[in-house]
């Protein structure tokens, strides 16, 4: 198990260094593949020794070696916090095929908050790439178990998390952007796989989180009443939430019932 949980928050540090490419070039229609990684700054191409995940920023005190321009925090922030989920995820989920189908729902979701965070876009390429890594694994999960009944809970939680955003959508478009709608699809997918109750307390979670921030903000001046939120940050953290508090809370809930 530690091992386990080791090799997947440096996998986790590793897929965070590509996020971050991720994060910067979809929003602006760019290849993730080519060309290498540059400085947004001069534009010099980043030498290897210089893109190690978290050390390499650290070490060049989070400036650009050739013209000394800030490298954003967002990029060591990123890098941490996945390898942190993915550890902590292994940690939950223990040795099985849907391990990576979540630690591939958090790399999407992380991406996702910080470009959603950025520009208010929820990319469905990125949606779409997550929602299909989740399904090739659970799909796999269930072959290997011969137990199906996480993946039609899960597949039915994504219909119903799709059906109700597209509700609210269609009656109130300015509530809800439909990249929103699109990404209760593999929101709904994964927690539904743990459960109905996951899906549900996932979803309450975001909604929570996002009023008590957005009434904070809104009490300090620092937002309108009618200035869109980047709700998919919101949809995430009640994602996490779910996933790692839902088996004790849920537990909670059954025990006073």
């Amino acid at each position: 198990m530690g091992i386990l949980i080791g090799a997947s928050a440096v996998l986790g540090l590793a897929i965070g260094s590509f996020l971050n490419v991720v994060i910067y070039r979809v929003p602006r229609k760019m290849s993730v593949v080519f060309p290498r990684s540059f400085c947004p700054n001069c534009s010099s191409v980043i030498s290897s020794r210089d893109n190690i995940p978290v050390v390499s920023w650290l070490l060049l005190k989070g400036k650009c070696r050739v013209c000394k321009a800030e490298i954003s925090p967002r990029y060591l922030v990123v890098e941490l916090l996945c390898a942190l989920l993915f550890a902590a995820a292994a940690a939950r989920l223990g040795p099985s095929w849907a391990l990576p189908a979540f630690l591939a729902a958090i790399a999407g979701l992380i991406a996702l908050s910080a470009i959603d965070l950025e520009v208010l876009l929820l990319p469905k390429r990125i949606v779409y790439l997550t929602l299909a890594i989740e399904l090739v694994f659970f799909l796999l999960d269930s072959l290997v178990t011969n137990q199906w009944h996480n993946l039609i809970t899960g597949v039915i939680s994504a219909l119903i998390w799709f059906a109700i955003f597209y509700l609210i959508n269609l009656l109130v478009p300015t509530a809800l952007g439909f990249g929103d709608v699109r990404l209760a699809l593999p929101l709904g997918l994964g927690l539904g796989w743990l459960g109905y109750g996951y899906a549900f307390l996932g979803f309450f979670a975001a909604n929570l989180t996002g009023a008590v921030i957005g009434i904070v903000l809104i009490l300090s001046g620092k937002m309108k009443r009618a200035q869109r939120i980047p709700y998919g940050v919101f949809l995430s953290i009640g994602f996490v939430v779910a996933l790692f508090t839902g088996k004790i809370l849920l537990s909670q809930v059954q025990i006073h019932l």
